[in-house]
């Protein structure tokens, strides 16, 4: 229903307290759909992420386990011809020891970079969303 008034006919179109509330219900449904991709796109990134970095532990332990083997029988017996055959067991697994600590603090970092698993852009707007009707409300009752 379209009231318009002479004493105020500046172009603008009022509308009924009904068509309001259809209008508020309507975008408020829009806005929390968007909402919705806004998170599902924010929450595929991350878990692309968490992927990565669990990928990354996956292979480094894969790599560690072919290798294993032939580097440290090799490893040890080039050792041995120098040292004793049991310190030269004791350098080879603690080179192995060094090598596997900087793989776990680079997927520890891929893990960091992808949590906390939320949605934070989405939470973020839907809360810049409610400060903004909040004030328009505020406007309106003063």
């Amino acid at each position: 229903m379209v009231r318009t008034d002479a004493a105020h006919s500046t172009g603008t179109e009022e509308h009924s307290i009904a068509e309001l509330l259809q209008q508020l219900t309507e975008q408020t449904t829009r806005l929390a759909q968007k909402e919705i991709e806004l998170a599902k796109a924010e929450m595929a990134v991350k878990g692309k992420r968490l992927g990565l970095g669990a990928g990354a532990f996956s292979v480094a332990g894969l790599l560690a386990l072919f290798g294993l083997g032939a580097a440290t029988a090799a490893a040890i017996l080039g050792l041995a011809t120098a040292l004793e055959g049991w310190v030269a067991a004791l350098i080879v697994a603690g080179i192995y020891l060094l090598v596997a600590g900087v793989l776990a603090l680079v997927g520890r970092s891929k893990v960091r970079a992808g949590t906390p698993p939320v949605p934070e852009q989405a939470a973020e707007s839907v809360k810049d969303d409610v400060e903004l009707v909040r004030n328009k409300v505020k406007e309106e009752r003063a």
